[in-house]
């Protein structure tokens, strides 16, 4: 273990499954680093959260498949590394599996692999100079070349609404469901954390409302799993089917306390924005998290984006405004907000793994790995192929991830897996540059329409002329020349998502032929 006074390569704050993936990557590549963790063993959060302990990750142990890359697509809980053993389902048997599994799989995964972790460290303030400061709360120094906050959203997020303090939160609210008794109550917050809430509350409430101004957004409908997921929502049910319970698309303009009843004023957005005071027993908050800056000085506080919730990130996940200050885990979502699974394990694994790829490319001359392949079409297509029907990072991360093929004349072709799309882009030398992006993608504004309407068109896979109308989950791959796209090529969706039948590679063939022979500099073998 580092002594308090050495000069890290490497400091990562928290022992989460971010703080673990990551110092499974430093460990193996021999790095010098340490990990800081405020709680006495890995994955402190999940001892709290999810408060009625069911994670929403799910955890498919069965796929009819043995590749390893392919079952990753279903294991969403557990992290990258070297052991088959290591695998969180061998952890619990539960599609929905409970949070203290995940504590217990965290706790081995660390001392398995032998994770350079100091636990019951709190740091208190973080500085910075040439290098990083870190004390704690015992007066201990720590000092490091770059840092790297895999600590989470650790704050609750409080809307500015008069009276909020005056409620409970997610946080700490009791979960027994008999301390509400015949009570009515208000959940604010139309997400997971709300419903999770309102739903555990069902059996013993008289009234529940779930408000909020936007509309309910399904996971089913934009793909996006921390929108609401079916999991949680039988509240629904008990709402359509007239049992007392409501949805209000409302603001909450005003909470005040009247005796034992808060008086809550609701702004209704779908009738013109009457407002009404309603009388509940009990208000719950529950609006999600932010992350805590408060550790970092004025020589080294990270920029805020997303109104003030998360830090604002480079395609590096460098903070935007200080040099070699890193983030990982959760906090990588402020790219792709809403629209990747960076939130989550089986998104930021794979973020995780570029991210250290990036720090050993930039730091220790270590390029990020590539294989070569001979610049023809049928080696292209074969390569392309072999990737989509196996990959699980661009299957969790859609439209962020992409593999890379860069072609120059006269010389082999290279293939990079699993690039930020923007990283790419950043990383582009010269407006000569020749690259193909793979990604797997859903059509556009697939968000916009109800999967389950069948009254509206799909693209069948023997209509691969109209790929490019594909809405379901499908590979796509774009040619650029510098940062300039001179073409794409959308794979005609499949409903079992496999994608080597003679209609998916003989376009893909045709679409690399045409382009190696059209574009100046390159031509097919």
């Amino acid at each position: 273990m580092a002594s308090k006074q050495m000069l890290l390569d490497y400091l990562v704050i928290g022992a989460g499954p971010a703080g673990l993936q990551l110092g499974y990557f430093l460990e193996r590549a021999g790095q010098n680093y340490l990990i800081l963790e405020a709680g006495n063993s890995p994955g402190t959060f999940f001892k709290r959260f999810p408060r009625h302990r069911q994670l929403i990750s799910i955890n498919k142990r069965y796929t009819g498949n043995e590749n390893a890359e392919f079952r990753l697509r279903m294991d969403w809980n557990s992290l990258l590394s070297d052991s088959r053993d290591l695998l969180f389902t061998r952890y619990s048997h539960r599609f929905f599996p409970d949070a203290d599994d995940l504590v217990h799989y965290l706790e081995e995964f660390a001392g398995h692999f032998g994770l350079k972790i100091k636990y019951g460290v709190q740091v208190t303030r973080v500085s910075k100079d040439r290098n990083f400061q870190l004390w704690d709360e015992q007066g201990n120094t720590y000092h490091c070349r770059r840092l790297i906050v895999a600590a989470g959203v650790t704050r609750p997020y409080i809307p500015p609404i008069p009276g909020i303090e005056l409620t409970e939160n997610y946080a700490t609210v009791p979960v027994d469901p008999e301390d509400f008794v015949n009570q009515k109550v208000l959940v604010i917050g139309k997400g997971n954390s709300g419903f999770e809430t309102a739903n555990n509350l069902v059996e013993t409430t008289a009234t529940i409302h779930v408000a909020g101004p936007g509309p309910i957004t399904m996971a089913w409908r934009t793909h996006y799993v921390g929108h609401l997921r079916a999991v949680n929502n039988n509240l629904l049910d008990t709402y359509q089917l007239k049992s007392q319970n409501a949805i209000l698309d409302a603001y909450i303009d005003r909470i005040v306390r009247e005796d034992s009843k808060f008086l809550v004023t609701a702004r209704f957005v779908r009738a013109n924005e009457v407002q009404k005071d309603i009388a509940y027993d009990s208000v719950i908050t529950c609006t999600g998290f932010r992350f805590d800056d408060t550790i970092f000085d004025e020589t080294c506080r990270p920029q805020m984006a997303l109104n003030n919730r998360f830090p604002a990130l480079t395609s590096e996940w460098e903070s935007t405004n200080v040099k070699d200050l890193y983030f990982a885990g959760t906090l990588m979502q402020t790219r792709g907000y809403r629209k990747t699974t960076s939130a989550f394990i089986h998104g930021f694994r794979y973020n995780i793994r570029a991210l250290h790829r990036m720090l050993e490319k930039k730091y220790h001359g270590r390029s990020w790995p590539a294989r070569p392949l001979k610049p023809t079409p049928t080696a292209l297509m074969e390569a392309v192929t072999g990737r989509v029907n196996e990959t699980s990072a661009l299957w969790q991360q859609f439209g962020f991830l992409g593999d890379v093929i860069r072609v120059s004349p006269g010389e082999p072709a290279c293939y990079y897996q699993e690039m930020p799309v923007d990283y790419v882009h950043d990383m582009v030398t010269g407006p000569e540059d020749q690259t193909f992006i793979i990604t797997l993608e859903y059509g556009p504004e697939h968000d916009k329409v109800d999967p389950f309407d069948i009254t509206v068109g799909r693209v069948t896979q023997s209509d691969a002329e109209n790929s490019i109308d594909s809405r379901y989950l499908h590979p796509v791959v774009r040619h650029f020349v510098g940062n300039r796209q001179v073409s794409e090529h959308h794979i005609v969706e499949n409903l079992e998502n496999e994608w080597f039948h003679d209609v998916h590679t003989g376009p893909l063939k045709a679409y690399f032929r045409h382009e190696l022979a059209n574009t100046p500099a390159l031509s097919p073998a």
